[in-house]
């Protein structure tokens, strides 16, 4: 299982390293635009618009990331004093019984909500903005669908906690 969970740490470590691209892709997208628009007086409908797409993707997927690396908000009061094995148990039920669950419906939720954005030909309301809505709002299931493994990931890493062995 060590193996396994290797693997799969590789493929999320690498979804976090193309996240972190495209955080740096933002920086200069909000830093063109603002000097754009404070400096030249002139604005872009398409960048402003590329801005929270980009940040929407970023969130999305590194929400996976964040639990891989174990930077997820949980509450701590009780879990801090845990042993290692309780931690390893309290992390695989609470998985199991709660963010795979949760994951699974806005996946399948999400699905009709990108396939009526393709099917209508969806675009930005500003004149001059995006087109092809459907492809950040494809985004969604694609990033609970890379949750549920990153939550596959999480539950075989606390087994292995739980069995003594740390990858």
């Amino acid at each position: 299982m060590l193996k396994i969970e290797r693997v799969m740490d590789k493929i999320i470590d690498a979804v976090g390293y193309i996240s972190g691209v495209l955080l740096v892709v933002m920086i200069f997208n909000v830093a063109y635009d603002v000097l754009m628009r404070y400096a030249f007086h002139n604005s872009s409908i398409v960048m402003q618009e590329m801005e929270w797409h980009l940040f929407a993707v970023i969130i999305l997927f590194g929400t996976g990331y964040a639990l891989r690396h174990d930077g997820h908000v949980r509450v701590d009061f009780l879990y801090t004093n845990f042993s290692y094995k309780t931690k390893a148990l309290v992390n695989i039920f609470g998985t199991v019984l709660f963010l795979i669950p949760l994951a699974l419906l806005i996946a399948y939720g999400s699905w009709d909500f990108v396939l009526d954005a393709y099917t209508s030909g969806e675009i930005s309301e500003d004149p001059g903005g995006l087109t092809h809505r459907w492809i950040i709002k494809g985004m969604i299931p694609l990033a609970f669908i890379f949750l549920i493994f990153c939550s596959i990931n999480y539950i075989i890493s606390n087994i292995n906690i739980y069995r003594g062995f740390e990858s």
